[in-house]
């Protein structure tokens, strides 16, 4: 007959160990996840939301010709715009518009003003207040703040970023404790089985999460420097940048940065290969410099290219085959995180893992309630299990935390407080009991 081996001390104390911190980890940070997980599911449906909320800005009917970009840019500026004329973003397809973008007193940080105009006819069908390099439009950019900050500004960004250091830790933990209920017992929780469905799609939110985070972040974009993996930048002067070298021969006139000057920009940029749909054309920063064209396109294949282009003339090439790995990846993941890589099969994805986190989110607070000590149901894991555990894997553990805790501060300093609360409860209970 066979029999199964009683679980050792030492498992017992590791799962109890682990039991603990995935505990106070889920209790406390669990909020913060449960948020950014609403706002991330919010946010992955708006695309088409969008589309069909601003069509009117938009779409217009679609037209064999169309009017010089110059003319285009002509007509918003008839509409006397407050701002100053920075950018223009042809319309990507028949039957869209082209945006052309103003910086504007007041606005937010990466916010511009677009006014869209009908490529076709001339005629202005709006404005509106866009966001960001993937120019998103107002029911987007509040849900990315609400997603980002809470619209709390660099304040709220603490949430987020609390949420996105413990959400890896948490996930991983869970799968620690699943693995180790399996073994002993044929039940599954609801709570631990959707955990392990969506362990990949968390550990990959929380990975990308930090890249915008205020302290993380910052180690992120140290350690993408030490090993090579910063995003490489377009030269605007001189003879240009890899592909964009055109010899001694060329001595580009000074550009006059007005927009006439737009349909040669356009032209010469087309030339050089920029053929995506998105393209967004920068003026220069002041009279006589380069303007920069750099192509806006998020899904795959992947179109980043950008040239640098003055007196007719392109001065400065980048390509995105030329990008690093490292940086080709961290591009990916980004737009991965914000479900624009694979289109809509990656809203799709987005939407069941944010669900997935809701729902073990909810299940977990369901088993704590649950198993609180005043329902009585079972008893809570009684503190002290590291010290059960073998010395050299709890140094091991305590080192990777302070790594973990330095890499993201967040992490280690709200880490550091669950133990010392711990402790402190500890202790009186230990009084109370004497």
């Amino acid at each position: 007959m066979t029999t199964t081996a009683a679980p050792s001390r030492t498992s017992f104390a590791w799962r109890g160990l682990f039991l603990r911190l995935h505990f106070y980890a889920g209790v406390l940070v669990g909020p913060f996840i449960l948020i950014a997980a609403l706002t991330g599911v919010l946010y992955a449906l708006t695309p088409q939301l969008e589309s069909w909320i601003y069509s009117d800005q938009l779409r217009v009917p679609a037209t064999a010709q169309q009017l010089p970009l110059s003319k285009q840019v002509d007509a918003a500026l008839a509409t006397s715009p407050q701002g100053s004329l920075v950018a223009v973003r042809p319309a990507p397809e028949p039957g869209a518009t082209t945006r052309v973008l103003f910086s504007e007193k007041g606005l937010g940080e990466s916010e511009r003003r677009a006014v869209f105009v009908d490529p076709g006819t001339g005629r202005v069908t709006g404005d509106l207040v866009v966001y960001g390099s993937s120019g998103v439009l107002p029911l987007r950019t509040t849900l990315d703040h609400l997603h980002r900050n809470l619209m709390l500004g660099e304040p709220g960004r603490l949430y987020s970023e609390l949420a996105a250091s413990w959400l890896g830790v948490v996930a991983l933990g869970g799968l620690v404790l699943w693995v180790s209920r399996a073994r002993k017992s044929k039940r599954i929780r609801a709570h631990g089985l959707i955990g392990v469905w969506v362990l990949a799609g968390a550990l990959f939110l929380s990975a990308t999460g930090l890249t915008w985070s205020a302290y993380a972040g910052e180690n992120v974009a140290m350690l993408r420097t030490a090993v090579g993996w910063s995003t490489p930048t377009l030269k605007m002067s001189g003879a240009g940048e890899g592909h964009g070298d055109h010899g001694p021969d060329i001595s580009p006139s000074p550009s006059t940065g007005g927009p006439g000057e737009i349909d040669e920009v356009f032209g010469a940029a087309r030339g050089a290969g920029l053929d995506a749909k998105g393209i967004e054309i920068s003026l220069p920063a002041e009279a006589g410099s380069a303007w920069k064209v750099a192509e806006i396109e998020k899904g795959l294949p992947s179109q980043g290219d950008a040239v640098a282009v003055q007196g007719g003339n392109v001065v400065g090439e980048l390509r995105f085959d030329d990008f690093p790995l490292g940086a080709k990846l961290t591009r990916w993941g980004i737009d991965a995180h914000m479900g624009m890589l694979f289109g809509w099969p990656n809203q799709v994805v987005l939407l069941l893992i944010g669900c997935g986190l809701i729902a073990s989110v909810v299940l977990g607070y369901r088993m704590w309630w649950k198993r609180r000590p005043t329902s009585g149901f079972g008893r809570p894991t009684p503190r002290g299990q590291w010290r059960k555990a073998p010395r050299g894997a709890v140094i091991g553990l305590g080192a990777g935390a302070l790594v973990a805790g330095w890499f993201a501060p967040l992490l280690g300093i709200s880490l550091l407080a669950f133990l010392v609360v711990d402790v402190l409860l500890g202790r009186r209970t230990e009084k109370a009991a004497s």
